[in-house]
């Protein structure tokens, strides 16, 4: 293929890319370690996001973590897990990062903090700690846990931060 063929094949692609972008909405703002921060300008929201360590048990979803910031909602450092299974309904889900354990609310295959303050302890605990873990039982009465590596946790949710500082 001729200089000008791949010139314009490499033109395609990244008009391809541009047009694509607006519809996910999503701009990386960085990757530390296991942790990855975004910008959606369609919403607008930051956030550091994470996935579980791999496991051989049962899924029935891709567990992940992360720790968002709506600018336009007032909402800074909002803790969301996907866990693994759907949950037993009216189980506890306990999160535990260190010697600190949190008993979370959610339903489905979801957990979050109870309210703002806890999110805010959950935050500080993730800055100090080497890894957290989330455990609950499944809609199977099947006790399963889901833990993940903090380490660029604190750098993902900085970059977060600074990533819709402006945003109003």
């Amino acid at each position: 293929m001729t200089g000008r063929g791949t010139r314009l094949q490499l033109m395609g692609a990244a008009a391809l890319a541009l047009a694509a972008a607006p519809a996910l909405g999503r701009d990386s703002l960085g990757m530390f370690e296991t942790w990855g921060a975004f910008r959606d300008a369609n919403e607008p929201r930051c956030y550091a996001v994470a996935k579980a360590m791999p496991s051989t048990m049962q899924r029935d979803y891709q567990p992940y973590a992360d720790v968002a910031i709506w600018p336009r909602r007032g909402v800074r450092g909002q803790i969301h897990f996907r866990l693994s299974r759907r949950l037993l309904p009216g189980g506890k889900i306990v999160l535990t990062i260190g010697d600190q354990r949190f008993e979370l609310t959610g339903g489905g295959g979801d957990g979050w903090a109870v309210d703002r303050r806890m999110d805010a302890g959950i935050v500080a605990a993730m800055r100090s700690a080497q890894s957290m873990s989330v455990s609950a039982r499944d809609a199977s009465n099947r006790g399963f846990s889901n833990t993940y590596p903090l380490a660029g946790a604190a750098t993902a949710m900085d970059a977060a931060a600074i990533g819709c500082a402006g945003v109003r």
